[in-house]
């Protein structure tokens, strides 16, 4: 009895904090620069600040990724993504594994799993083959479709943000955008330091809300990050 007590505790203390973010429809992720990489080229793990709209940071998050696949593998690379409360709790947890990044074979498209509390999924998203356009779609614990994110035709980050836009499955209601804002030219095109923005319905599911974050830093690592002696040519 004494350890059920204690397993169901450790299960509510990150559900309590998720259920904070039912009056929160808009998140601002910020990565942060890390001196090294920038100096040296040599990748590091990637982190970012998670804030409201209020600009208050409420997550913080820490890329947990070996030297070796972070060199070796680039922006394809599978990684943990832990994301930490104000209070240094793990809340939510990205596993993203390591899939094929050429559109010509769509046997094996990308895909993350996101987890809150960590070990127990909540939700995925996989990528959607398309010939043209970005295409995600995003499901719940149990494997159904409940959402579609499309981005542009041309990922191109010139002098203006570029929108990714969360869908209805029908795609006939735009219900929301992860959104890379421009960081200005010289972030652009020496560093891989990304911004972004994601707007979705305030009273959405805060599991899914969960799982916005995990497409986020999806997109970020298949159309935003780059490697040592790659220069911003905004189209990836």
């Amino acid at each position: 009895r004494l350890l059920i007590r204690e397993h169901t505790h450790q299960l509510r203390i990150p559900l309590n904090i998720l259920q904070q973010d039912s009056q929160i429809d808009q998140l601002l992720i910020h990565q942060q620069i890390e001196l090294l990489e920038v100096l040296t080229g040599f990748e590091t793990n990637n982190k970012y600040e998670i804030k409201n709209s209020l600009g208050q940071r409420i997550y913080f998050a820490a890329e947990d990724t070996d030297c070796c696949t972070r060199n070796c593998c680039g922006p394809s690379r599978p990684f943990t993504m832990r994301i930490l409360d104000n209070m240094g709790r793990e809340v939510i947890t990205l596993e993203r594994p390591l899939r094929c990044t050429s559109c010509c074979f769509p046997c094996c498209l990308q895909e993350i799993e996101i987890q809150a509390p960590p070990g127990i999924p909540v939700g995925y998203v996989t990528q959607t083959w398309h010939p043209c356009l970005p295409r995600f779609t995003v499901q719940n614990e149990r494997r159904e479709d409940v959402l579609k994110i499309t981005g542009p035709c041309v990922v191109c980050s010139c002098c203006a943000d570029i929108d990714f836009e969360i869908k209805s499955l029908d795609d006939k209601y735009v219900v929301g955008k992860i959104s890379k804002q421009w960081s200005g030219l010289v972030r652009e095109m020496f560093t891989d330091v990304d911004n972004f923005g994601i707007q979705f319905p305030l009273d959405l599911d805060v599991k899914m809300k969960a799982v916005m974050l995990g497409a986020c830093f999806l997109i970020d690592f298949m159309f935003f990050e780059m490697t040592r002696g790659e220069q911003r040519s905004g189209v990836w």
